[in-house]
């Protein structure tokens, strides 16, 4: 089964390099901030409709992924 194609990307010329939503100008740390707060993900679809909730899933999916490889090397 391959991969979903990653839905976060770091562009030196996009915020500085901030990781941000494929196609967007929204930091996935901006979604994290609204989880973290407490606030629904809907919330954060409704606060930036370039992001769709499938986007957001997975970009959720990849990190935890991603800390979870790093956690427990193979």
């Amino acid at each position: 089964m391959s991969e979903p194609a990653p839905v976060i990307t770091s562009d030196p010329e996009i915020l500085s390099g901030t990781p941000v939503f494929v196609g967007t100008r929204v930091p996935f740390q901006t979604l994290l901030d609204y989880l973290e707060a407490g606030q629904p993900l809907s919330e954060f679809l409704e606060d930036f409709p370039t992001v769709s909730r499938e986007r957001a899933v997975t970009a959720l999916e990849q990190a935890k992924d991603a800390l979870l490889t790093r956690a427990c090397p193979a």
